[in-house]
Order: C-alpha cells, then sequence, then structure tokens
C-alpha cells in the first residue's frame, strides 16, 4: 500500500473544526451486525484506533461500551475530548495504532473507522493481536463517498482530481482485498449500509475542506478550487442543497 510522504498523524491538523462538524457518522446498523454476529454488548471493551475527532468513538459510547480513543493528532484528540466529555466510560490516548501503550489483553474489539488506510499494517496487526482478548474482533469501517451515483457526485470527483494535492495516493479504496485478507489472515466478513449527508452551500464548503488532500488557504489552487465548489453547487443544487452519498462498508473477523 502506497503511503504519501505527510505523515499521516499530522495530516488533519488545522482541519479539526470542519473535520467534526462536516464528517458522517456511522449508520446505527453497525452495532446491530456487531451484536448479532461478532458477539458486541455493553460490557465489551472497544478500542478505537485513529479515533480522530471521536466520530466513531461516539456509536459505541452510546451503546454503553467502555471506549479507549487511540488518537496521535494533537488537535483531533482534544477535539474528541472536549465533544466526549461527559460519557464516562470514555478514555483519551495519546498514542499510535502501531503503539497504542494499551496492556496486552485489554479489549474485546479493535475498531478503526476511516483510519486504516493511514496505519502501517503490519505493525498495526502486531499490535492488535497485543491488545485483544482471546478471541476479540477487529472492525474496519469507511464511509466510502460514491462518486457516479448523481452528476453532482460526478462534479465533486472532476474537482478533487483537478485541485487535490494527492488525492489518488491517499484515497483509502487503494487498499485491495489482498492487503485486507493478509492483514486478517483470511477473507473477512463484509457487510454494506447506505449512508447519506445533506448540505447546504456553507455545509458542502466545509466537508470539502475537512479533506486531507485539498489546498490549503495559503495554496495558489484553493480560491479557485472554492470558485469552481461553487459553480458545482450552483449547477446541482436542489432547494439549496446537495446530497453526499455513501456505502458505509464493515469489515470484520478475528486475526
Amino acid at each position: 500500500m502506497s503511503r504519501s510522504p505527510v505523515d499521516p498523524t499530522k495530516r488533519f491538523s488545522g482541519r479539526v473544526e470542519n473535520y467534526t462538524r462536516y464528517r458522517p457518522g456511522y449508520p446505527s446498523d453497525v452495532l446491530g451486525i456487531l451484536r448479532d454476529e461478532a458477539g458486541l454488548t455493553i460490557a465489551s471493551v472497544v478500542a478505537d484506533i485513529g479515533s480522530g475527532t471521536g466520530i466513531s468513538t461516539k456509536l459505541f459510547l452510546d451503546h454503553g461500551n467502555l471506549v479507549y480513543a487511540v488518537e496521535p493528532n494533537g488537535e483531533m484528540r482534544e477535539a474528541a475530548e472536549t465533544m466526549l466529555r461527559q460519557y464516562p466510560r470514555f478514555h483519551s490516548v495519546a498514542a499510535t495504532a502501531e503503539a497504542t501503550t494499551l496492556p496486552d489483553a485489554a479489549v474485546d474489539f479493535v475498531v478503526a473507522g476511516q483510519a486504516f488506510h493511514w496505519f502501517c499494517v503490519d505493525e498495526a496487526r502486531r499490535e492488535f493481536c497485543r491488545i485483544l482478548r482471546p478471541h476479540g474482533w477487529t472492525v474496519l469501517m469507511w464511509n466510502s463517498r460514491l462518486t457516479d451515483s448523481t452528476p453532482f457526485l460526478r462534479g465533486y470527483e472532476a474537482l478533487l482530481a483537478k485541485f487535490g494535492t494527492d488525492y489518488r495516493e491517499v484515497n483509502h479504496t487503494n487498499i485491495g482485498d489482498d492487503v485486507l485478507r493478509s492483514f486478517f489472515g483470511a477473507t473477512p466478513e463484509y457487510r454494506r449500509m447506505e449512508n447519506v449527508q445533506v448540505f447546504d452551500y456553507a455545509g458542502l464548503e466545509g466537508r470539502l475542506l475537512s479533506s486531507s488532500y485539498v489546498p490549503s488557504a495559503d495554496d495558489a489552487r484553493y480560491r479557485p478550487m472554492l470558485a469552481a465548489l461553487a459553480q458545482l453547487f450552483a449547477e446541482q443544487q436542489v432547494d439549496g442543497h446537495v446530497r453526499f452519498e455513501y456505502d458505509t462498508e464493515l469489515y470484520f473477523g478475528r486475526l
């Protein structure tokens, strides 16, 4: 798997507010699948690896789980600590996927939401095996934005291809079945769910700027990119809104 030359633990610095406000959550069906097929209960201890601003962490906290949110980026971790401070079962951990600092056999589930493609896969696998209890489960999930289902989404994909700094290189779809089979040691279970966000223009701009692969404000491409976004919105909006459609993809198994 190719890796960006930019330190992945620092890529989202400066984008945290937009990430917190405009990135999608995960459908509650994720919990139902894990309850029915992997034995998730309220008593299960979860390590959310690459937990970011706490979007995936909140899903499991709302279920009642004790969650260790492991995140190396200070700005993202602080955002999660602010958002989730009312949850007594939330524990923030400043660490990486490859060295979580958690004790041996400490958790029943290792979860990575929108994060696995940033990990050093072999090192992360060894670490997950260390911190998982016997018969523990590993869960990888992504909100995969559809790119060709509507004229708006086709236009948005073209905008990223034109203005993105390293969009193709860091896209999580670069992870193939061979990587996942090698990581899990077998073909993992796979489930897919529909997910959607609806944005006005301000929300659409925030969603774009939450991405690590778009130019920042000091880049010469920044203003032309926003002009192109405004034009796309004007052409494709319906009643002042556009729809972001996703497949929420869930891979799970025992390592």
